[in-house]
């Protein structure tokens, strides 16, 4: 894995972690590296440091890769538990939050996808969502 420094057009800098450099080549050039300030999707390689490995970086690797083997499967279980609990609803999601919020349609715990501008306009609108990160199925 290798960490980027990474900016956008309107001087938003944050970093974005690829399997390797061309990995992130390949996606800044099909336009799937984007902005999570603004949402850009030219972005650029900022400088980077030389990495030194030493022994203690390799014990922090194994205590990542343990954590993040951990994170994995809790977002599994979420999933699973999203899945089980609630209505699926495609891409009407907004609507049918809205319908939820005010009380014209049947309150119930929902999941499905949506626009980053229709996110934001729930979130304006004071209409209550979480966003979560989905883990796609091993088995699909």
């Amino acid at each position: 894995m290798i960490v980027y420094d990474l900016g956008c057009p309107e001087g938003h800098v944050f970093e974005a972690w690829f399997k390797d450099s061309a990995t992130f080549e390949k996606q800044a050039r099909q336009g799937k590296v984007a902005c999570p300030t603004c949402g850009a999707t030219k972005v650029t390689r900022g400088p980077q440091a030389t990495n030194v490995a030493t022994g203690v970086s390799r014990e922090k690797s194994a205590k990542a890769a343990e954590q993040q083997a951990e994170m994995r499967a809790a977002l599994k279980e979420l999933r699973k538990a999203v899945e089980t609990n609630c209505d699926y609803v495609g891409d009407r999601f907004a609507d049918e939050a809205r319908k939820i919020h005010h009380g014209e349609a049947e309150s119930r715990g929902i999941y499905g996808e949506t626009t980053p501008e229709e996110a934001k306009a729930l979130d304006d609108e004071g209409v209550p969502i979480a966003r979560i990160p989905w883990i796609e199925r091993e088995d699909a």
